[in-house]
This record gives structure tokens, C-alpha cells and sequence, in this order.
């Protein structure tokens, strides 16, 4: 098993299926799906379990009780359950072009965790995306998402960088290779080295702050938005509030200042 695949979900089948759909067509094989459910009814489950009966990947599906927005702790308990030795985060609402889990394997590094960025769709090509659109890898062809739509961008390089000029994009981007919830890889050694999300902090930064601490431990990232590609099925977000974007502002802000490496609100309670 070369990777654990986590994904996160709450609610939301049609969203998690066509992610998984994308899963199924990968270019490599060797790898497990974890799905961090933060407390979706029994409809979710019934789904994951008809689902394993049609893709080959295996599938882990560890969920806990509703209690509002704690995607931090069901992931922390996702990454205990992996069985690999390298975890590859994402989000049920991100449907992965094929090369997206060998291009993680082909960058990961010891000593580095790999950041990577999603192309955000709206609403009525979320919608209309289908299985064949994803097994045919249309979703991800320019031509095809202006023709359902889509307007033209310069963000369209997300998805249209290849090789050397990928990698290029990489190189020059401004954007900063931090820890991207939506995609992100790295060892399961350093994130327990870390003692994982920190469990206190609630929707806004959570998953930067992670980073953040990884990179007070010494580790440096490599930056791959051009290269792991994604596509990002729009949604609402009835969780987001100031006063918690505030908190964890707060949190991050004593984990630069004070170089934090390891929370003590973790996988382990400190």
C-alpha cells in the first residue's frame, strides 16, 4: 500500500460519489480511501458500502456523531486508521484527475510535505458533471467546461500546464506551498510527530495551521497546484463565522510566534 487517500464528507452523496468515481480511474492502483465522515446520516454509509461493490480501491469509511463542524478531530482519527506510511489529504467535493495520486507519489520527499490547489467549478457544472464525464476525464478539459459554460479565465492553467511548463507554474506561482486541506500529502510519522489537526480549531486556517507547525519542525514543502490536479464541485458553507475565522487567527498566530511543533489538542490530549 503506497498511499492512504483521506477525504473528508458530511452530507453530501452526489458530491462524494463523483469523487470517488475519480478515485476508481487512477493511473496507479496501490493505494487505500479513507473517508473522514463527520457525522452524515446512515444515507452516506449505505451508499459507501453499494460503492465498494463496484470499485476495486479499498475503502475505510470512519465516521463519528454529528456535533456540529469538527472536521479536525475525525480527521485525526482517519489518520490513525491508515494503513500506509503516506497520507494524501482531500475533500469530498474534489473530484481528482487520474494522475492526481501518482503525481503525489512522484513528488513526495522525505523531509518535505507536497501542496497542492483545486480548480473551482460553479454550481451548474457541479451538477452536471457525470460518471462517464469523469471516468472520460472531460471534467477536466478546458474545451468542454466552456462549452457547459465555464468563463474564460487565465485560471484555466490549472488545468491546461503540462511537463516542463507545469512545472514552471509551480516554480513561479506567488501562491505560498502551504498545507491545503483540499490537497496536500505527507508522512504519517511527521503528522503524528505533530500529534496531527489540532482539535480546539474550527472551519478557517485549520488545515494551514498544521502546516504551519510541520514547518516549525524543520520540514520544508514542495509546491504542485499545477501538477495535482483536482476540480472543486461548488457548495454552500452554512459553518463559517467570524468569531471562529478569529479564534483560529489567534491559534495561528501563537504557533509562528512561539514555533510551535506539536498541539497539545490532538490526536493525543497532552
Amino acid at each position: 500500500m503506497n498511499a492512504s487517500v483521506i477525504m473528508t464528507t458530511y452530507n453530501a452523496i452526489e458530491w462524494l460519489e463523483k469523487v470517488l468515481w475519480g478515485f476508481s480511474v487512477q493511473t496507479v492502483t496501490d493505494f487505500e480511501i479513507i473517508i473522514a465522515d463527520d457525522g452524515s446520516t446512515a444515507e452516506t454509509k449505505a451508499r459507501i458500502d453499494a460503492l465498494r461493490n463496484l470499485i476495486s480501491i479499498p475503502i475505510i469509511h470512519v465516521w463519528q456523531e454529528d456535533h456540529g463542524f469538527q472536521k479536525t478531530k475525525i480527521l485525526n482519527k482517519a489518520i490513525l486508521a491508515a494503513n500506509s506510511d503516506y497520507l494524501i489529504f482531500t475533500d469530498g467535493d474534489c473530484i481528482p484527475r487520474k494522475d492526481f495520486v501518482e503525481t503525489h507519489l512522484k513528488y513526495r520527499e522525505k523531509g518535505y510535505f507536497l501542496s497542492g490547489g483545486y480548480f473551482k467549478l460553479p454550481m451548474h457544472i457541479s451538477n452536471a458533471i457525470s460518471k462517464d464525464d469523469i471516468f472520460k476525464q472531460r471534467c477536466f478539459n478546458a474545451d468542454w467546461l466552456k462549452a457547459n459554460g465555464l468563463k474564460s479565465s487565465i485560471k484555466i492553467l490549472k488545468l491546461t500546464a503540462s511537463g516542463f511548463f507545469a512545472k514552471a507554474l509551480n516554480a513561479l506561482t506567488p501562491t505560498k506551498p502551504t498545507w491545503n486541506g483540499h490537497n496536500a500529502s505527507g508522512w504519517k510519522a511527521d503528522l503524528l510527530a505533530s500529534n496531527g489537526f489540532n482539535e480546539e480549531m474550527q472551519y478557517g486556517g485549520e488545515d494551514r495551521e498544521l502546516g504551519e507547525r510541520l514547518v516549525n519542525m524543520g520540514l520544508s514543502s514542495k509546491q504542485i497546484r499545477y501538477s495535482a490536479i483536482c476540480v472543486h464541485l461548488d457548495h454552500a458553507r452554512s459553518y463559517v463565522s467570524e468569531e471562529t475565522w478569529k479564534k483560529n487567527r489567534e491559534i495561528r498566530a501563537f504557533t509562528k510566534v512561539n514555533k510551535v511543533t506539536r498541539t497539545s489538542n490532538g490526536i493525543s490530549r497532552d
